[in-house]
């Protein structure tokens, strides 16, 4: 049985478990998902659990937190992941979100965005947020800047050495510097 963790007025989010892996390869496998975020190589159920085990299932071990899998309170369908990532190359925690094409459109990765930041400042205590996103995803940086985050610069990421913009946003009445 997987962990629910949040709940908004129209979407759940849970813990990832094995079972959620046709959902992976679908989402991973999105034209979407291999223009923006890149391909991470998954072309079997096997490679979406391994990626569910090593991703997901090992931060919620490690950090208490990860992405999520979005899911329609009323039918339980799967339509995206939203989630927090401690990744080794950035200072801080930062904010994950893909969602099946679909599904575009309805606003459930603001919804899901802003209960999951809501929760990283209420429950985790977490004051600052990054995000990063490719140059040419208009889509994801007018999402991010709707939820108060600010563009601080263009940095390399590792692995494949692709220009990303990095986006922040520090929660009113923290020490944090931006």
């Amino acid at each position: 049985m997987s962990v629910r963790v949040l709940q908004t007025v129209r979407l759940s989010l849970r813990h990832f478990d094995r079972a959620d892996a046709p959902f992976i390869f679908e989402l991973l496998n999105e034209p979407s998902w291999l223009q923006y975020i890149g391909d991470k190589g998954i072309r079997t159920l096997g490679d979406a659990e391994r990626y569910i085990q090593d991703g997901p299932v090992t931060m919620y071990s490690q950090r208490g937190f990860g992405l999520y899998l979005v899911e329609l309170t009323r039918s339980s369908e799967a339509v995206g992941m939203c989630g927090l990532i401690k990744r080794d190359t950035l200072e801080d925690v930062d904010l994950g979100f893909a969602f099946l094409s679909r599904f575009w459109g309805h606003g459930y990765a603001y919804e899901s965005a802003a209960a999951v930041m809501s929760y990283a400042k209420t429950r985790l205590s977490i004051d600052r947020i990054l995000a990063i996103t490719s140059p040419n995803n208009e889509a994801s940086s007018k999402l991010l800047r709707k939820l108060g985050f600010t563009l601080e610069r263009l940095i390399t990421a590792t692995g494949g050495g692709q220009d990303v913009m990095l986006y922040s946003i520090t929660s009113p009445g923290t020490n944090s510097s931006p």
